[in-house]
């Protein structure tokens, strides 16, 4: 895919779970569920122990049948590795410009956190495509984004940080062209007691709330 089309895909399908887990096998277990349940993207973070062997694995099983990244991208280098594993986006915790200007070489799309006014802008300036605001729980979840959009409409945000089944569609509404969610949806739980089955059927739950927070914004336009 060209990094237009993912950037659109990422926008399109309006959530990006974040897969953080305790293993490469139940990471890749997480994504085989979010897939069944309908989400076709997946951030794969590098704290999971394996995690490129992990990325590799999914790019194989899924190909462009899946959006896949890599996140808590520290470096220009792991940026790099993550990419030779197939990873097709990256996301960063904080903002770091020589990261930008590596994913940008190689026309992948590249989300860095940022989270005061300066940072955000400063992230777009410096290439991103989509600039994370992290922790955006902590600092005022959907009003802190509605905040953000007012003197930057024209920078693309997602929230990471206090999103879940009863803030999603706030988020939104509140001008996020996406959400992140981690824990919410790959449920540490839920994996331990391998019941993917309730994984499944809460992507299943979140898509369904992005589509009608959709509605609700296109009717009231």
């Amino acid at each position: 895919m060209t990094k237009q089309q993912i950037l659109h895909s990422i926008i399109d399908i309006g959530i990006v779970p974040v897969v953080r887990t305790a293993s490469m096998e139940t990471a890749v277990r997480a994504i085989e569920a979010i897939y069944q349940g309908g989400i076709r993207a997946a951030e794969i973070t590098m704290t999971v122990p394996g995690a490129l062997r992990a990325l590799e694995r999914v790019a194989d099983a899924f190909g462009d049948k899946i959006v896949l990244g890599a996140g808590t991208v520290l470096d220009p280098e792991t940026a790099r590795n993550c990419m030779l594993a197939g990873a097709e986006f990256f996301v960063t915790p904080s903002l770091r410009q020589s990261t930008i200007e590596m994913a940008r070489r190689y026309s992948k799309v590249i989300c860095p956190g940022a989270l005061t006014p300066t940072e955000v802008l400063t992230a777009w300036e410096a290439g991103a495509d989509v600039v994370k605001v992290f922790p955006c729980g902590n600092v005022g979840g959907p009003k802190y984004i509605k905040a953000l959009r007012g003197p930057f409409p024209q920078i693309e945000m997602i929230p990471t940080g206090g999103v879940n089944l009863e803030t999603t569609a706030e988020f939104l509404k509140a001008g996020a062209c996406a959400v992140a969610v981690g824990g919410e949806l790959v449920d540490a739980t839920l994996i331990r007691d391998n019941r993917y089955d309730l994984i499944e059927e809460r992507a299943r739950q979140y898509l369904a709330i992005v589509a009608q927070a959709r509605r609700d914004m296109a009717a009231n336009s």
